[in-house]
């Protein structure tokens, strides 16, 4: 087969090494008539068989000159330069293969021919001339070679002898705009007389041809299928714009076979009197009204003996009268099948309901190639639709990103998808997307004769809203308030002057008729959410209103109260839950919080304050410091109030400001409030402990003492903790133990869970610093158990950056390495990848690196560290990492570099009063005896010298250019 790699980038080859044909072609394609029946009754002996005919087909086909460039089950695509190859190569493989002695499996296979340009892409060819012949494929019988009018001209003079091609006449084939006029290759052996063609005009049906390509589906129509076949009554629903109606025709004319009365289609969506349902049914079955005879009971008489499958399309606004002929008709006609499409069901029994999903749509904000684009269905029919109008249109790597967007923010809608496109005759992708915050100006000028609904997008979504009752209307645009999906409680909230029934029932109703969209995950809570158009819709409906800030309002307190009960509960055993729920509102928080900054200020610094323990557990606190900063900046928080002294404790947690955290002290002394002094003096003590570890631990002791006069358990174990930090940092190993273990014992006994897994990650950091290994892997990975109950933040990345340390200096680098990698991961998932400790990861994996002996990675990572290090000041990273590098020059040879190198390290520990820890001066020492040992006394005490005299740029300068 066809290996596009080994010809850089050309035009593909064989694997024989012949190029692929470009430019007009001729294509053959052909498959086994009923083989799925034939491997369900003799599977041993269709193995057999089927190598037989992929031998016999590959041998016909390349011997005359072609070439197999895709297999697909037992179908084989070949392509030729010449259209009187192709035609030599279907009459040696059928005579060939109706020559066999197939003995209990008879392959029979059918061939069909045509001629085209083609698109020739990574192997594979793309274009109409692949539709048509698939479809003339698909008309023939098994041992039938049909071919299409373009081959034919090519091949009419050039006919082998005792063959001949039989007029057939023009055929409507699905999907094809344009009949085909086909010929029957007649030759020497071959049977010459077959069924009617499989088209169209050959079958009972009155199915439109289509005017434009069908993208996609597949499972989809499968599915359907599959629904008709088990059920007598099988309903589409979705909202506007899903493309039920085209998914209808695309399994109708896939099931022609199956119907031998027929597949009839009944467009309902021109009509608006219920009476004339069952007229216009009569009207697609070509059946007239009886003078005094109802009209239903002439179609129940025509339809009883019939084997047929009605499609009833676009029944949403007479919903009554469809569902009353449906079941009428269903009743009295026992082979009869019917196919509904609607906005909600017919809720008649029996019936059988199917969603049409949007089309696939890539993530949001991913960023995909082109190539990778073209998986997602949405894409594919964004390119198709555009290069109708634009017939030059193409996306490149730069474009593809873009166009994911504009696919993913418009839900994958088929109709908005090809309403859009239409504008790349006048706009770039850019253009386009930057104007979907209006899209329902953007999205207009469907086709003419479409019907007025399906012609802009607000018309479409017009139709659906004023089908509504009020009450309907009216919890639409409500529940357009939030933000990213919502919970049965949050929309009563938002509806609180209806009954909480009546919202439960509304919802209902909306989410049957496809407007609400139930998000199915057992782990939570049941949520909801609006498409992005429709919620885009509502919304504007809202704003129209005199409700919208009344609703708005409403939003507001439903989450600040949410926030509120959550941040009793973050400090519990349910802390975990807590944290996953507000990670999911994330959207409406901000969302309320945005509403605050114009409302209520109050309300707003309220809730902000109240999420404290989400913006650092869950990694927001970029999040959570910027509303702080809006809210406190407005002049109705700047009272001397206790919650403005909150929120100014928590900006100084969050950013880091002794500012902050003075104004708050100050504040919190005036007002006499010990709970949030005691709070206040713990954080900044934590803030400063590493600047000033002696006022550090004055601060924290004196909060300890308000938390034990207060008899607060919970603020009693944060001190003790910290003060255990603040004596592992002066080497009080003992004292830190205590106070850790003393706050640990707390914790366990409150149901602690945060507090917990911070102390035990601090003890297991303890013990590493006092290099009693199996100490701290105890009590890091106890850490690390408990804090995956949680869920993720900087207290998980804690521990797994100190594991990954304790596996390091074990020499487990492979282990070492993995507790890295997954602490970047989930830095990244929390997105708090800015954070101080991370800045150590590159350096740690190139000392891992180097001790694999993998040079050039270490040499990368140590490059990216000091970078990372010189950037945030970090000066004893600096330090470690010039050391990984006098190690690497060690084990490259570079002896006198490396000399140089440890001398000025040695100089700088001096200076910051940072020592080795044991396990790293061993290492030191091995490089230096091995450097000993290559140089002479001299040269090392010169280098020595140099390195020593050093300054910490030219350190670096030095270490990039020699190492």
């Amino acid at each position: 087969m066809i290996n596009p790699s080994t010809n850089s980038g050309q035009v593909p080859l064989t694997s024989s090494g012949q190029r692929l044909p470009t430019g007009t072609v001729t294509f053959l394609f052909t498959d086994i008539e009923g083989s799925t029946q034939l491997w369900e009754q003799h599977p041993e002996a269709m193995k057999a068989a089927l190598a037989r005919h992929d031998a016999i087909l590959r041998d016909a086909i390349e011997t005359n000159h072609g070439h197999v460039f895709k297999t697909m089950g037992d179908e084989f695509c070949a392509v030729f330069s010449a259209a009187p190859d192709a035609l030599a190569a279907a009459v040696n493989a059928q005579q060939r293969l109706h020559a066999e002695n197939w003995d209990e499996t008879p392959i029979k296979i059918r061939i069909a021919l045509h001629t085209g340009a083609a698109e020739l892409r990574d192997g594979d060819y793309f274009g109409p001339p692949l539709n048509r012949v698939a479809r003339l494929l698909a008309a023939g019988h098994g041992e039938q070679t049909l071919v299409s009018a373009a081959t034919d001209e090519l091949v009419h003079d050039h006919l082998l002898e005792g063959t001949e091609l039989r007029d057939m006449g023009e055929w409507q084939l699905k999907d094809i705009t344009r009949p085909e006029h086909i010929y029957q290759l007649m030759a020497p052996g071959l049977p010459t007389e077959f069924s009617p063609l499989r088209t169209l005009d050959a079958l009972r049906t009155n199915l439109p041809a289509q005017l434009t390509s069908f993208i996609g589906r597949k499972k989809e129509i499968a599915a359907v299928k599959q629904l008709i076949a088990n059920n007598r009554l099988t309903t589409l629903i979705g909202p506007g714009g899903t493309g039920k109606t085209r998914l209808s025709l695309e399994v109708g004319a896939d099931l022609l076979n199956t119907f031998p009365d027929g597949v009839w289609f009944v467009e309902l969506a021109p009509i608006t009197d219920p009476a004339l349902v069952p007229q216009a049914t009569a009207t697609a079955l070509g059946l007239r009204e009886e003078p005094g005879r109802p009209l239903i009971e002439t179609l129940g008489s025509y339809l009883r003996p019939k084997t047929a499958l009605l499609i009833l399309d676009n029944c949403e606004h007479l919903i009554d009268a469809s569902a009353r002929i449906a079941e009428t008709l269903l009743q009295t006609c026992p082979q009869l099948r019917i196919l509904t499409s609607s906005r909600e069901g017919l809720s008649i029994p029996g019936e059988a309901l199917y969603r049409v999903p949007s089309l696939s749509v890539p993530a949001a904000h991913s960023q995909p190639a082109a190539e990778a684009l073209m998986q997602y269905e949405a894409a594919r029919l964004f390119i198709d639709r555009a290069k109708n109008v634009l017939p030059r249109f193409t996306v490149t790597d730069q474009d593809a990103p873009i166009l994911a967007q504009i696919c993913s923010r418009l839900d994958g809608i088929p109709l908005a998808i090809e309403l859009a496109a239409v504008r790349v005759k006048i706009l770039k992708l850019d253009q386009i997307a930057a104007r979907l915050d209006d899209r329902f100006r953007l999205l207009t000028g469907g086709s003419r004769t479409a019907l007025p609904r399906q012609q802009t997008l607000r018309a479409l979504i017009d139709w659906s809203y004023d089908m509504l009752p009020e009450s309907e209307s009216a919890v639409l645009r409500r529940i357009s308030v939030f933000v990213g999906g919502w919970t049965m409680p949050a929309a009563e909230m938002v509806c609180e002057d209806m009954p909480d029934y009546e919202v439960l029932d509304i919802i209902t109703q909306l989410a049957n008729k496809s407007l609400i969209v139930v998000d199915a995950d057992d782990t939570t809570e049941t949520r909801y959410h609006l498409l992005e158009t429709i919620h885009q819709y509502a919304r504007e409906k809202l704003a129209n209103t005199d409700e919208g800030m009344n609703i708005r309002d409403r939003h507001l307190r439903y989450f600040l109260e949410l926030a509120e009960r959550a941040e009793l509960e973050l400090t519990g055993p349910q802390a975990a839950e807590c944290l996953n729920k507000l990670e999911i509102e994330l959207d409406n928080l901000r969302a309320a919080l945005e509403w605050s900054l114009d409302r209520d200020i109050l309300s707003g610094l309220r809730l902000a304050t109240a999420l404290l323990w989400f913006w650092d557990e869950n990694g927001h606190l970029r999040d959570g410091l910027y509303w702080l900063d809006q809210l406190l900046s407005h002049a109705e928080a700047q009272s001397p109030t206790i919650l403005r002294a909150k929120a100014l404790s928590i900006q100084g947690i969050l950013g880091g400001s002794r500012e902050s955290f003075d104004e708050s002290l100050k504040l919190y002394r005036e007002l006499g409030d010990q709970n949030g002094l005691a709070f206040c003096l713990l954080y900044l003590g934590r803030l400063i402990f590493q600047e000033d570890n002696e006022q550090a631990q004055q601060l924290i002791t004196e909060s300890l003492a308000l938390y034990q006069q207060l008899g607060d358990q919970l603020g009693i174990s944060e001190a003790l903790s910290h003060l255990g930090l603040i004596a592992s940092d002066v080497k009080d190993y003992e004292r830190a133990r205590t106070y850790l273990e003393e706050g640990l014992a707390i914790c366990r006994k409150i149901s602690y869970v945060a507090g917990m897994t911070r102390t035990l990650a601090d003890l297991g950091l303890l013990a590493l610093k006092q290099e009693d290994y199996p100490a701290a892997r105890h009590w890091l990975e106890e850490s690390l158990a408990t804090q995956n109950s949680i869920g993720k933040g900087g207290a998980i990345i804690y521990s797994l950056l100190a594991l990954g340390e304790l596996s390091l200096r074990e020499g487990d680098y492979a282990q070492a390495r993995a507790y890295y990698e997954r602490s970047l991961s989930v830095a990244e998932k929390a997105g708090i990848s800015p954070w101080a400790p991370l800045k150590w990861i590159p350096v740690h994996l190139g000392y891992i690196a180097l001790r694999q002996g993998n040079i050039a990675q270490a040499k990368k990572h140590f490059e990216d560290s000091q970078q990372s290090f010189k950037e945030t000041g970090i000066t004893i990273g600096i330090v470690y990492t010039l050391e990984g590098q006098a190690s690497l020059a060690t084990l490259e040879g570079h002896l006198a570099q490396a000399a140089r190198l440890f001398a000025w390290a040695d100089v700088m520990r001096e200076t910051l009063g940072n020592t080795r820890p044991p396990v790293e001066q061993l290492s030191v020492d091995r490089d230096l005896a091995t450097i000993r040992a290559g140089l002479d006394e001299g040269t090392f005490a010169a280098a020595q010298t140099k390195g020593r005299e050093m300054s910490m740029d030219d350190a670096v300068a030095y270490a990039l250019e020699y190492v």
